[in-house]
């Protein structure tokens, strides 16, 4: 695949906002739609799913219980299935996490090896105290972004879609008329690339702030959680660690 060379300013965590020269192969409309398996069936991959089978993709939504994502499917039309979580997994050639996150560590050791052999891991899923009790403090004191890398190692893992509510996912990427963006994470320059993708297919802006490490940051509740116009990220990115 052809690669263009682009340069990014990436906000890396302890040395700042910098300039980086990396090679990130083209995703663009003529690359043709992916098949994206989605790793829960709730309203994070249900308004993601929207946004994404607009632009011509395929999506299998998950559950231990297909069965009872079949008014789901049906709404969104004949571009939607439903599976069990390994159904999902080896449908995707992209990977969508959006469960639990007490749910990740089963995930992984089960699902892990699949996983890494993906183009691309969307992490959107997040570790909340108030419902994943010390599990999701320990995550936190670790970084939420190293911890999975280190659940799913060789996974071209990128944390997106975390901060706000999923409903906006579907609703074009604008707030009162101004573009919004999306803060987007991660290290490997090919997914990176289709991320950047499929973040503009739902009409955000992607904003690249940092490595896998700096996830920690795409987070509710934090400061590059709420929705923002894309200069904002870049200013609130460049000065965390």
């Amino acid at each position: 695949m052809t690669a263009l060379t682009l340069t990014r300013r990436i906000f890396v965590a302890g040395v700042g906002m910098i300039a980086l020269s990396v090679a990130t192969p083209s995703f663009s409309a003529e690359t043709g739609p992916v098949k994206i398996g989605m790793i829960g069936g709730g309203v994070v991959s249900t308004n993601l799913a929207k946004a994404w089978i607009k632009t011509g993709h395929q999506v299998m939504l998950s559950s231990r219980n297909p069965e009872s994502l079949k008014d789901k499917v049906a709404a969104l039309g004949p571009n939607a299935r439903a599976g069990t979580v390994a159904e999902a997994v080896a449908f995707g050639d992209v990977i969508l996490l959006a469960v639990p996150y007490t749910a990740v560590p089963d995930i992984a050791k089960e699902y892990g090896k699949a996983l890494a052999t993906k183009i691309l891991v969307i992490d959107a899923s997040n570790p909340i105290p108030d419902r994943d009790g010390e599990f999701a403090a320990m995550v936190r004191k670790i970084g939420v972004g190293e911890y999975t890398q280190g659940l799913m190692p060789g996974a071209k893992l990128v944390r997106t879609f975390n901060g706000f509510t999923a409903v906006r996912f579907a609703e074009g990427g604008k707030k009162d008329g101004v573009q919004m963006g999306m803060p987007i994470s991660g290290g490997d320059p090919r997914a990176l690339g289709l991320t950047t993708q499929l973040v503009r297919e739902t009409g955000y802006e992607p904003v690249l702030v940092g490595n896998v490490a700096f996830g920690k940051h795409l987070m509710p509740r934090e400061p590059l959680g709420p929705e923002m116009s894309p200069d904002e990220i870049r200013r609130i990115a460049a000065t965390l660690k």
